[in-house]
C-alpha cells in the first residue's frame, strides 16, 4: 500500500467518526437532524398508545421495525460471504484490473488487505443490526407492560415510567440500526478504494454529503417537523351547537 492509500483510509475513518459526532448533536447551523425528530415522533407514538386499549396498530409497527432489522442483518452475511468468495478470485480480478484505466493496483496483499477491509465493515453492520433486532425484540415485551387506558387513568405516573421505558428502548435500537445501516451506506464509498486512493476520497465525500443533506436538508426532514395546517385546508371545525349544511341538527355524538 502506498503513502495515497493510508491517507485515504484515515479520511475515510475521520469522516465516519465526524459524521457521527455531528448527528449525536441535536442540531447543525440551527437545522434538527432527521434522526433527532423522529426521536420526538417515537416519543408522541408511544405516548398516544397510551390513549387507546387495542394496541394491534403499535405492535405491527413494532413487527415492521423488526422486520426491517431482520432483512438488513441477512443482507450483511450474504456480502460477508461475497468479500470472502472474492478472495478466492484474486487471480481474476488482477487480470481484470489490468486492464481497466486509472487504476492503482498495489498488488495480491492489498487487494486482499481491501477486500478484508469491506467484510469488516459488513461485519460491523451485521453485529449493529443483530444488536438492533434484539432490542427491538426487548422493547416489544416493554410495551406489553404498558397499561390498559383504565389502569393509565388511576396510576399516571406508573403509565408514564412504563412509556418512558419503551421510548428509550426504541431508541436505543433505531440508533444501532441507522449506525448499521450508515455502514452500508459507507461501504459503496469505500468501493473506490479498488480504483485508487482519490476515487476512494471522493466517493466517501459524495456518500457523506448525500447523507448530510438527507440528514439536515431533505423533504423527508421537512414532512416530519411540526407545521401548521395548510391554508387551502378544506376541513373546518364542527361545532356542537352548529345546525349541518342541509339545516338538520348534528348528532349528540358528533
Amino acid at each position: 500500500m502506498t503513502t495515497a492509500d493510508y491517507i485515504a483510509l484515515a479520511f475515510f475513518a475521520c469522516v465516519w467518526m465526524g459524521y457521527s459526532w455531528l448527528l449525536k448533536g441535536r442540531t447543525f447551523f440551527g437545522r434538527t437532524s432527521l434522526t433527532h425528530a423522529m426521536t420526538e415522533r417515537r416519543r408522541e407514538w408511544i405516548y398516544n398508545s397510551l390513549r387507546r386499549d387495542l394496541k394491534m396498530i403499535d405492535t405491527q409497527i413494532m413487527a415492521g421495525l423488526q422486520n426491517g432489522t431482520a432483512f438488513f442483518a441477512s443482507t450483511s452475511i450474504f456480502a460477508i460471504g461475497s468479500c470472502f468468495a472474492l478472495l478466492g478470485a484474486t487471480e481474476k480480478v488482477d487480470a481484470v484490473f489490468a486492464d481497466l484505466p486509472f487504476v492503482l493496483h498495489g498488488g495480491h496483499a492489498a487487494f486482499e488487505m481491501k477486500v478484508g477491509g469491506l467484510a469488516a465493515l459488513f461485519g460491523y453492520a451485521f453485529f449493529k443490526f443483530g444488536w438492533s433486532y434484539r432490542l427491538f425484540n426487548y422493547c416489544t415485551i416493554l410495551f406489553g407492560s404498558i397499561p390498559m387506558l383504565r389502569d393509565a387513568e388511576s396510576d399516571i405516573i406508573a403509565a408514564e415510567r412504563a412509556a418512558e421505558r419503551v421510548i428509550r428502548m426504541n431508541v436505543i435500537a433505531g440508533s444501532n440500526f441507522n449506525e448499521g445501516l450508515r455502514a452500508i451506506f459507507l461501504s459503496i464509498g469505500y468501493l473506490g478504494w479498488f480504483i485508487n486512493p482519490y476515487v476512494f476520497m471522493t466517493t466517501t465525500a459524495i456518500v457523506i454529503f448525500v447523507l448530510g443533506r438527507r440528514q439536515f436538508f431533505s423533504q423527508a426532514r421537512l414532512a416530519i417537523m411540526d407545521a401548521g395546517p395548510p391554508s387551502n385546508l378544506h376541513l373546518s371545525a364542527l361545532r356542537r351547537d352548529m345546525p349541518s349544511s342541509d339545516g338538520r341538527d348534528l348528532p349528540e355524538g358528533l
